[in-house]
């Protein structure tokens, strides 16, 4: 009996090292295999595209394929790296307004008038990310393989999400945004994008003179003008100028769709001060010469009557008499004390 139990007990022994030992196996090399053949499998949702590329241990970092927007689940390859790019339209905002733009606080972009004024440039840039395969193969080769310093001092690729993707355009895209508006703005005098600009203008500038009309007696010596086609212009001549310096800049046409909405240009706060003083003064210009023009009229009305008096006696009494208060029953014009005699 005693022998029989101690077989049992040595069977037995094996048996559980066996266990143990499958266990081992499942945990150490079953269960990451299991997990890395889940993770070979990838999709997108409909607002975004990706770039896969190869990750194994014994294999290259060469991009092995694209998917496409609103894709199902896709095999990938044994923990390959998969790079998500946004694939519906982007903007970048520019704007005094620090709840709205892309980059915190403040965020203006100032350059120079043609005329030395330094004006605040407010709008946004729309854009869409060239969906072409090859093409993003070429980005995500030249920018997906970098990282980008944000606002909050950190590093991020393109791909990162919000942040790597406002990374990106901070450092790359933002650049030429500011060059193709010093460039265009320069090119106009301030009053001819700002028309209030014209009341505190320095006519001895060096800019180029262009015709002004002349002033008219208590108007200001160069009058506010209309200025919606002159920023038609500017925003005009920066769309066809943006997708050529996009496209030089980064390398290659990786952005389509491009279109930029000059939003407001605004002045320096000292130029903004001195353009409401000048509002100021010729509203009260405006109103002196109001109040003259209400005195010559009335002079001349005056006038006028008076002369229709001494041509007519008559008329001028029986105007007198119209005037009387009423309650007066005696009309005494030769009396010194008075010409009216109240009633007894």
């Amino acid at each position: 009996m005693a022998k029989s139990e101690s077989r049992g007990a040595a069977l037995r022994a094996p048996s559980r090292r066996n266990a143990i030992i499958i266990a081992v196996v499942l945990v150490v090399v079953a269960w990451p295999t299991l997990s890395a053949l889940l993770g070979g499998f990838e999709r997108t949702s409909g607002g975004e595209i990706a770039v896969v590329r190869n990750g194994g241990f014994f294999d290259n970092n060469r991009i092995r394929q694209v998917i496409d927007p609103g894709s199902g689940r896709t095999w990938v390859g044994l923990y390959s790296k998969v790079h998500k790019y946004p694939a519906q339209q982007r903007f970048y905002t520019i704007t005094s307004d620090a709840r709205k733009g892309d980059e915190s606080g403040v965020d203006v972009v100032t350059v120079p008038s043609a005329d030395g004024v330094n004006m605040g440039i407010e709008g946004t840039l729309y854009f869409t990310l060239n969906q072409d395969h090859q093409a993003l193969k070429a980005f995500d080769d030249k920018y997906g393989t970098r990282k980008f310093r944000s606002t909050d001092g950190k590093g991020y690729s393109p791909y990162d999400g919000d942040k790597g993707w406002s990374a990106f355009l901070d450092q790359v895209v933002r650049p030429v945004i500011d060059n193709d508006l010093r460039s265009q703005v320069n090119s106009f005098r301030c009053a001819e994008l700002v028309s209030s600009c014209a009341l505190v203008q320095n006519t001895s500038t060096n800019a180029p003179a262009r015709p002004q009309q002349p002033a008219q007696p208590g108007q200001p010596a160069q009058q506010p003008q209309s200025n919606n086609a002159n920023i038609a212009k500017v925003q005009n001549s920066i769309n066809t100028s943006l997708a050529a310096d996009l496209d030089s800049t980064l390398g290659g046409k990786y952005v389509t769709n491009i279109h930029f909405n000059l939003v407001r240009v605004t002045l320096p706060e000292k130029v903004q001060d001195a353009v409401d003083r000048a509002q100021a003064a010729f509203a009260q210009v405006s109103e002196a010469q109001a109040k003259v023009a209400t005195a010559k009229a009335e002079a001349a009305a005056n006038k006028a009557r008076q002369d229709g008096y001494n041509k007519c006696p008559t008329c001028a009494r029986i105007e007198e008499l119209k005037a009387l208060p009423q309650g007066i029953t005696v009309y005494a014009p030769g009396n010194p004390n008075g010409s009216l005699l109240p009633r007894r």
